[in-house]
């Protein structure tokens, strides 16, 4: 990840950390092209019509600004299962049950850098307060399903290649 990339995902990050803070769980996506653009959505995990829609939205904004590079950000919960798959779901106000684990899901795209993935995790002080981790990066190869936040928009900017 370039460093243009890394600076554009620490800002996202940044912003949805202070919404989950503030106990709002919208997508965030920041756009780079010919100007920056933010934009959020706070419906974007009630269903995945919702989330593509959003997606379709952002896709549309990144081909008016001549996007080089964006960011997608959504706080989800991760679903660990034996042997090695991930499931993931909505946030919502329920405890966490054994393997599941609350993070921050994103990817980034940048014309000149490629794809990556990745999670800020982040666990609950007994008062309810999150405590987030640094932004992991995935280096192993990750497959993303069609459920992925972000997948969407990145077949819409490399449809536009």
């Amino acid at each position: 990840m370039n460093a243009a990339t890394l600076d554009l995902l620490l800002d996202v990050v940044r912003r949805l950390e202070k919404s989950i803070v503030a106990r709002e769980c919208p997508a965030i996506v920041a756009i780079e092209g010919e100007r920056k653009l933010v934009l959020s959505d706070y419906d974007y995990l009630r269903d995945s019509a919702t989330a593509a829609a959003f997606e379709e939205k952002v896709a549309g904004k990144a081909r008016e600004i001549a996007a080089t590079r964006w960011v997608l950000a959504v706080p989800q919960v991760w679903i660990f299962q034996p042997p090695s798959t991930i499931a993931l779901r909505a946030v919502s106000n329920h405890p966490l049950r054994e393997g599941e684990q609350e993070a921050i899901t994103w990817m980034s795209f940048d014309r000149d850098d490629g794809v990556d993935y990745g999670r800020v995790v982040y666990t609950r002080r007994p008062s309810g307060e999150p405590v987030f981790e640094e932004p992991e990066i995935f280096d192993v190869g990750i497959r993303p399903r069609e459920a992925m936040p972000g997948f969407l928009l990145l077949q819409r900017c490399l449809g536009d290649e």
